[in-house]
């Protein structure tokens, strides 16, 4: 069986409209302003998960609330810091930040159960509690494949050029 590389029209549509309506009513867009994977942006990492998300609901016929797990993806790191930087507050980022997230989500927006489960579980199994609901397991492994092929991109870019500096 083939399967999509690219978003139906109607999907393209619902995450372009929760984009905006994001960027609108909060912060969404502090998030360009931290690196997040290699030279991958947090906004660019958060908009990549929910386009994920979105292709496996697609290619697989999954039962969802569409609505709910864009919202969530786009949210789920939604922790708003640079985490490369040195700072006492931002030790064990990996495990924190999903709260830290959904902390700073529940201030800028009204979210329901899926939402707040997606930002809060989609570290699983670094943090120990899975997820609840089919929204925020697909976006948990959306999150995987995102963040290995971003951090593995970044890899082979230092690579080539290492590559280079050494065999001219």
């Amino acid at each position: 069986m083939n399967r999509k590389v690219e978003l139906s029209e109607e999907n393209y549509d619902l995450l372009d409209e929760v984009i905006h309506q994001l960027c609108e009513q909060g912060r969404l867009l502090e998030e360009q302003n931290a690196m997040q994977h290699g030279s991958t942006s947090v906004y660019e990492h958060s908009v990549n998960v929910a386009y994920k998300s979105l292709l496996l609901v697609e290619n697989y016929r999954l039962p969802v609330d569409k609505q709910s797990l864009v919202r969530g993806a786009l949210l789920h790191d939604y922790f708003l810091y640079d985490w490369h930087e040195k700072n006492k507050e931002h030790s064990l980022h990996g495990f924190k930040h999903p709260y830290f997230a959904l902390r700073n989500a529940s201030r800028d927006f009204r979210l329901n159960d899926i939402e707040k489960n997606v930002i809060v579980r989609h570290m699983f199994p670094l943090t120990p509690i899975p997820p609840k609901c089919r929204e925020a397991w697909i976006v948990c492994m959306a999150d995987k494949y995102c963040s290995a092929r971003e951090t593995m991109y970044t890899v082979k870019r230092y690579a080539h050029n290492a590559r280079q500096f050494v065999f001219g």
